[in-house]
């Protein structure tokens, strides 16, 4: 961090493939099924799979339906979806937990070395100031010594005539 400070280097990086780095398939994986899993078009295709199953059973194979009206085995393939989205869900947020510290992280960094330049800047300043001052304090002695030799010569004009 100081060591960029010191010779001007940005700090700025993508974290995002920092952790696309360390990332396993199973990490990708999850990541995927978590974003399907979680999106409008797999709710509404859910909602639709649910419709034409159980009207399925119950209207149209009245007589031979795969699956009769309690949908036991529908009951079942819930649960088994449930089982598995759950975890991968979970996955998915540790993940996500660990990408929000790494750029909590970096974003301190980032701050820290803008709030050390920012204090650089204002000590930059700051000798400028003082530099301009003393040149303006030197200006003005000089200044005074000018009109005191001018009044000085103008006294003895006067009193020579």
């Amino acid at each position: 961090m100081l060591q960029s400070t010191l010779e001007r280097t940005t700090i700025s990086r993508d974290t995002n493939k920092a952790v696309a780095f360390h990332q396993t398939f199973g990490d990708r994986l999850a990541d995927t099924i978590a974003r399907i899993g979680g999106s409008w078009s797999f709710i509404l295709g859910f909602i639709a799979f649910l419709i034409l199953w159980t009207s399925g059973n119950v209207w149209l194979l009245t007589r031979d339906a795969f699956d009769p009206y309690p949908f036991i085995f529908l009951n079942l393939v819930l649960s088994m979806v449930a089982a598995l989205q759950a975890p991968v869900i979970m996955m998915a947020q540790n993940r996500q937990t660990e990408r929000d510290r790494i750029d909590a992280a970096h974003d301190y960094e980032v701050n820290l070395k803008a709030e050390i330049e920012i204090m650089a800047l204002h000590e930059k300043l700051d000798e400028l100031r003082h530099s301009q001052i003393i040149g303006m304090r030197d200006e003005i002695v000089r200044l005074a010594e000018a009109v005191k030799s001018i009044d000085e010569r103008l006294a003895r004009q006067q009193s020579a005539s």
